[in-house]
């Protein structure tokens, strides 16, 4: 029903003096559509979830556990401290949001390691 639903998703827009022809909705999420915001989180705690399992948190010391994967909606940070599970994390990312057809922008992508508590400038995650 979904699938049917978000396959023959059309949409248009309009201001005071023109409305655009209708056009199909290709990826995105539909402003207006109740269901769809509502999917796309339901579609990121999947794969965050699954994500996260592929790490084991870290232990700051103290009894303080930090979970490797911090998220709100679309925004993501990786907190790792080898440089192999930041890689796995990635992947796995990666993997699992092609299989959901969503896909990441490079643009908005920023990378930082730190180590001994100083900016790392010869590692980078691409």
């Amino acid at each position: 029903m979904l699938e049917d639903y978000f396959n023959g998703f059309k949409m248009r827009f309009s201001t005071e003096s023109y409305t655009t022809d209708w056009i199909n909705l290709e990826v995105g999420i539909a402003m207006g559509c109740t269901v769809s915001p509502i999917l796309f989180v339901l579609a990121m705690e999947v794969i965050l979830r699954a994500v996260e399992g592929s790490v084991s948190p870290e232990d700051l010391r103290g009894g303080c556990i930090m979970p490797p994967l911090k998220a709100f909606v679309d925004d993501i940070t990786i907190l790792c401290s080898k440089k192999n599970e930041t890689r796995r994390m990635l992947n796995r990312l990666d993997a699992l949001m092609n299989w959901n057809r969503m896909s990441f922008k490079p643009k908005k992508f920023r990378s930082v390691s730190i180590r001994k508590g100083k900016v790392d400038e010869y590692v980078c995650y691409r």
